[in-house]
C-alpha cells in the first residue's frame, strides 16, 4: 500500500494514493463489454442511437470518446479535481481558454513563458480584441497594480520558460479573487500532476502541454485542462466540441499509457536533474545556475512550500559569450546521449534562449 512519506529535502509529502490512480481511475474493466484491462482504442467517429436522440454516452467522436474519456478521467484524479478536457495541443488548451473571454476583456500574463504562449497572446488573441499586458507576477504588488476592472484572466506558469522563477499561487490566487470573475490559470507543464497540484492553491484552471511530462515518451502532442468549477467545466466543454481542436484516440491511449510511469520518472528526474545542477554550481566554466531544488534558487523555499519536488529542467550560464555556448551545444553527443531539439520531451533537458535550442538528458541511472 502506497503511504504518504515525507517529502524529499522539505518539499510536500507525495500525493498519495498517485500511482495507483494514473493505473486504475478511469479504466474499470467493467466499462467494456469484453471486460478488457487496458482500455481499446475506439476509433470510431460515430456511435449508435437506441432512438432519434438517445444515445447512450456517446453520439459523436468530436464530442466525446471512450478512449478520451478514460483519460480525462484518469488526469483529473491526478490533478485532485472534479474534471479534465483534453485537447490537440497545448496551445489548442490556450485558445480554448482564451474563448471564455470576450472582446475587450484584459489578460494579464506572466513576463516569462513559453514562446508559444507568448506568440499566442500577442500575435492572436490581441487581434481578436483581447487587450494583454505582460507583468512579473512574482511580484504580487505588481500583479495587484496591473488588475483592471476589466481583467477577466491571468496567466501564470511556475516554474517560467525559461528563466524557472517560481510564482507563488496561493498569494496570486489571494489577490486575484478578491476581483469578481477573474480566472487564474496555472500553466503546469514543467512540474507535471506530480510535483504539482495548483487547483487545491486556489488556481482555477490547471493546465499542460502534456506533449511534455504528462506524456513523457515524445511521441504524442497534446494539451490537457483540469477543472473543479462545475460552470466553467460545462464552458470549456461546450468550448472543445465547437472549436473541434480535440485529441484522436490513439494519442489519447499513448497519453493515458505514458501516465502509468509518470511517478517513477518525476522522481528520477528530480535526482537526475538536481545531480546535474549541483556538479554544474561547482564548475568554475558555469556563471550561473538556476534550479529550484537548489538552496541557491530565491525563490527555494517557496518552492518546498507549494509543491512535492522539482522537475528535470535546469538553466545555466556558461562563462564567455554566444560563440562559447555555441560550443558547448555542438559538443554534447555520444557518451552522454544528448540531442538538440525544438521541444522538451520527458528527460531532463537544458536551455539556451539565444539560440531557442533545447537539449535533452538521458542520465544512466
Amino acid at each position: 500500500m502506497e503511504k504518504a512519506e515525507d517529502g524529499p529535502q522539505g518539499f510536500l509529502p507525495p500525493f498519495e494514493h498517485f500511482a495507483t490512480q494514473a493505473i486504475h481511475v478511469g479504466q474499470e474493466p467493467e466499462q467494456w463489454t469484453s471486460m478488457a484491462v487496458v482500455p481499446p482504442i475506439s476509433l470510431s467517429t460515430t456511435f449508435k442511437q437506441q432512438a432519434p436522440g438517445q444515445h447512450c454516452g456517446f453520439e459523436y467522436s468530436r464530442s466525446g470518446n471512450p478512449t478520451r474519456n478514460c483519460l480525462e478521467k484518469a488526469v483529473a484524479a491526478l490533478d485532485g479535481a472534479k474534471y479534465c478536457l483534453a485537447y490537440a495541443s497545448g496551445l489548442a488548451a490556450t485558445m480554448n481558454i482564451a474563448h471564455l473571454l470576450k472582446m475587450g476583456d484584459a489578460v494579464i500574463c506572466m513576463d516569462d513563458v513559453y514562446g508559444g504562449t507568448n506568440r499566442y497572446f500577442r500575435k492572436v488573441a490581441s487581434r481578436m480584441g483581447l487587450k494583454i499586458t505582460f507583468v512579473d507576477c512574482s511580484k504580487l504588488e505588481c500583479l495587484e497594480t496591473a488588475i483592471t476592472p476589466d481583467t477577466k484572466l491571468v496567466w501564470l506558469e511556475t516554474p517560467t520558460n525559461p528563466t524557472l522563477k517560481v510564482i507563488d499561487i496561493q498569494g496570486c490566487a489571494d489577490v486575484i479573487h478578491k476581483h469578481k470573475d477573474t480566472i487564474l490559470v496555472v500553466d503546469n507543464t514543467f512540474m507535471s500532476a506530480y510535483f504539482q497540484r495548483p487547483l487545491s492553491l486556489g488556481a482555477d484552471i490547471c493546465m499542460y502541454s502534456a506533449t511534455k511530462y504528462m506524456n513523457g515518451h515524445s511521441d504524442v502532442v497534446m494539451g490537457l485542462v483540469s477543472v473543479n468549477c462545475d460552470d466553467l467545466y460545462e464552458r470549456l466543454k461546450f468550448l472543445q466540441n465547437a472549436l473541434g481542436a480535440v485529441p484522436s484516440p490513439f494519442d489519447c491511449y499513448l497519453c493515458n499509457r505514458g501516465l502509468k510511469t509518470l511517478q517513477i520518472r518525476m522522481k528520477q528526474h528530480f535526482y537526475n536533474a538536481l545531480a546535474v545542477a549541483q556538479y554544474l554550481e561547482s564548475n568554475p566554466r558555469v556563471e550561473k545556475v538556476i534550479y529550484p531544488g537548489l538552496t541557491s534558487h530565491p525563490q527555494h523555499e517557496l518552492m518546498k512550500r507549494q509543491s512535492t519536488g522539482c522537475p528535470g529542467m535546469v538553466t545555466f550560464y556558461i562563462k564567455g559569450n554566444l560563440e562559447h555556448a555555441e560550443i558547448f551545444l555542438k559538443n554534447l553527443k555520444g557518451e552522454a546521449n544528448f540531442k538538440i531539439q525544438d521541444s522538451p520531451p520527458s528527460e531532463c533537458f537544458h536551455l539556451h534562449p539565444a539560440v531557442s535550442w533545447l537539449i535533452s538528458c538521458w542520465a544512466d541511472t
